[in-house]
């Protein structure tokens, strides 16, 4: 796994981190700001990388291959204890959900050759959340500010969790 993570670096310069899309909200009923229960609230992360493209783009005279990686981020602000009020273990009911912030966001490198979809797999789950995640807080905690909703410390940098999965089982790239 290590070698393939190795060809796809030396094949790959980082070029720009975008956001795909973005959606945030506050439950109807409540209020971050004045509201009571603020404190006592869960704050889940979502941290998915969920697909991948190499895409061919006119540059000038020259065509040039891009490598997009494109990861899903969130967070949200809960009511008692996942399963509690939920149809299963581990699921949160719609009204246990206060408050919400997610992203997808898509970083982008040149390829300066294919190191095949193994390699651009093995990159994909294990190096590019590193780009990716101080964009991510700094967005969450802009609107964290904006939304009234208390201040959220998020680690200096999370693997996403997916990156344990087999990559000759996933079906990232799609090249």
């Amino acid at each position: 796994m290590t070698s393939l993570l190795q060809q796809a670096i030396e094949c790959l310069q980082i070029r720009d981190v975008l956001m795909h899309d973005s959606e945030a909200f506050i439950a109807e009923t409540f209020d971050p700001k004045y509201g009571t229960g603020v404190d006592g609230l869960l704050v889940q992360l979502k941290h998915i990388v969920s697909h991948s493209q190499v895409l061919e783009v006119e540059d000038g005279e020259r065509t040039q291959q891009l490598f997009r990686v494109f990861i899903q981020l969130g967070a949200r602000w809960i009511e008692g204890v996942p399963g509690e009020q939920g149809d299963g273990e581990g699921t949160v009911a719609e009204e246990q959900v206060k408050a919400q912030i997610e992203a997808t966001l898509i970083a982008e490198y040149a390829l300066t050759d294919h190191p095949g979809k193994e390699a651009l797999d093995a990159f994909a789950l294990k190096n590019v959340s590193y780009h990716v995640w101080p964009y991510w807080r700094e967005y969450l905690s802009s609107q964290c500010q904006r939304m009234g909703l208390p201040k959220v410390v998020v680690p200096t940098i999370q693997v996403a969790q997916n990156h344990l999965q087999q990559v000759e089982n996933s079906d990232i790239a799609d090249s």
